[in-house]
């Protein structure tokens, strides 16, 4: 492949990452204006149109992995979720679009999800379709409003994360031993603080409180004298690794705090 056509397939992958965040943060932001831009709308309906077009393909996931590109579930929910948001922005805010087409394709994206992305042998969902892999990217599900907390395929997900990609506390993205095959890297990256925030939001949806307050103070005390975080930390050396400061954790830290700290937190509320 030449290298003009992979930085056309890196652009293109990433325009898709954008535009599911964008439509995921659509709604509050919607709610909390009076009026609604006909240029925000027409924005908002482009994307959706472009990811009609392209959710069916195989990317690099999340984490931008090297080791191939595939049929990532997290990139398929995510896909979902933005579909979802756009049918919820024109039923509660009157924004323009093709309801119908866009509801049809979230029921398909959905149950595709639920049927390639699940393996039956293990019992959990998985990191790719037809891989026997876990990902912590998979904490997302319940998160999001994907599929309830209370949803055994979710919880055997879950429990599953917390006992193979836990270690001293702290969650890795995927299994270290792992790497090489998905990512195209040797072996050796730290924990993820931003997956270990969202375990703690897990089992907080899951009645299990006691455990998540304990996973977020634990988090806290990697904090530096400023109060920042990395991406990455090293239980071993009990050092921060990675992007500093990093973005994404300090996300991950605000929005435990606001479920953490609230009865129906956000979390809770899009889970449902």
């Amino acid at each position: 492949m030449s290298p003009f056509f992979r930085v056309k397939l890196a652009k293109s992958a990433h325009k898709w990452q954008k535009l599911i965040k964008r439509q995921n943060a659509s709604k509050p932001c919607i709610r909390a204006a009076s009026r609604v831009k006909p240029a925000f709308q027409f924005s908002d309906k482009s994307q959706v149109e472009f990811l009609e077009s392209n959710w069916s393909k195989p990317d690099d996931g999340i984490w931008e992995v090297r080791g191939g590109r595939r049929h990532f579930t997290h990139s398929k929910m995510m896909a979902w979720v933005a579909l979802d948001r756009a049918v919820r922005g024109i039923e509660e805010f009157q924004l323009k679009g093709d309801v119908e087409r866009w509801k049809a394709l979230r029921n398909t994206i959905h149950d595709e999800v639920c049927q390639k992305g699940y393996d039956a042998g293990r019992k959990c969902f998985t990191q790719s379709y037809g891989s026997d892999r876990l990902d912590a990217s998979l904490l997302m599900m319940p998160l999001v409003g994907f599929l309830p907390i209370t949803d055994g395929r979710v919880l055997r997900t879950v429990e599953a994360i917390e006992r193979e990609l836990m270690v001293d506390g702290f969650v890795y993205r995927y299994h270290p031993d792992e790497s090489a095959a998905v990512d195209g890297l040797p072996p050796g990256e730290g924990v993820f603080i931003p997956c270990t925030y969202w375990l703690a939001d897990c089992l907080n949806l899951a009645g299990r409180r006691a455990d998540a307050v304990a996973i977020f103070e634990r988090l806290l005390e990697l904090r530096n004298d400023l109060g920042l975080l990395a991406e990455e930390y090293d239980p071993k050396e009990k050092q921060l690794l990675g992007n500093f400061p990093q973005a994404f954790s300090h996300v991950g830290l605000i929005n435990t705090a606001a479920n953490l700290s609230h009865r129906q937190g956000p979390a809770a509320r899009r889970c449902g």
